[in-house]
């Protein structure tokens, strides 16, 4: 989790849906699991993420669905391929439901600018700089904005591809 963000909390007091989306291929490289990773191990995510996992899990448990959608470039940056080696044992193993989507595939979808949640009602655009480093997120208490996010962010879902089906481009 992020410090400073507010999306946890948001997250424990949600009671219908948490969706969100990511459009980097890049996030920080300096996070340990990240540089575990490049050094040519597996981290233990279960360990290392197990805050965000045992959140996660209290979540879906009481029947709030949780998405995320992840556009990405392919072939896939060695961030991403970093990603979806953790993605079953992270994300999955805790509850959320993720898929890919190739951004050529996504050329025709009309997505915003921001990674984003939206959570029941709730608005939260991420922020990055250009090396992927999180600077500040953006609350948006705009039930119109949230709804117009979730059309597009589901109609981006229906064209992704689940986890469990999705296998990295070789070049």
């Amino acid at each position: 989790m992020v410090p400073g963000s507010r999306i946890a909390d948001l997250l424990k007091a949600s009671t219908r849906s948490a969706i969100h989306l990511e459009l980097r291929d890049w996030y920080t490289l300096d996070d340990p699991d990240w540089r575990t990773w490049r050094a040519g191990q597996l981290p233990d995510v279960a360990v290392t993420r197990a805050g965000w996992s045992d959140m996660v899990r209290e979540v879906t448990a009481r029947g709030v669905a949780v998405r995320r959608l992840r556009v990405i470039s392919e072939p896939v940056s060695d961030y991403v391929h970093y990603e979806y080696d953790i993605t079953a044992a992270h994300n999955l193993a805790a509850g959320e439901d993720v898929r890919w989507l190739s951004r050529r595939v996504a050329t025709d979808l009309f997505l915003p600018p921001a990674d984003f949640w939206v959570i029941d009602d709730v608005v939260v655009f991420n922020h990055f700089n250009g090396d992927g480093d999180w600077i500040d997120e953006e609350l948006r208490d705009d039930a119109v904005l949230a709804a117009r996010l979730t059309e597009a962010f589901d109609v981006a879902w229906a064209q992704g591809t689940p986890h469990a089906d999705y296998r990295l481009p070789t070049s």
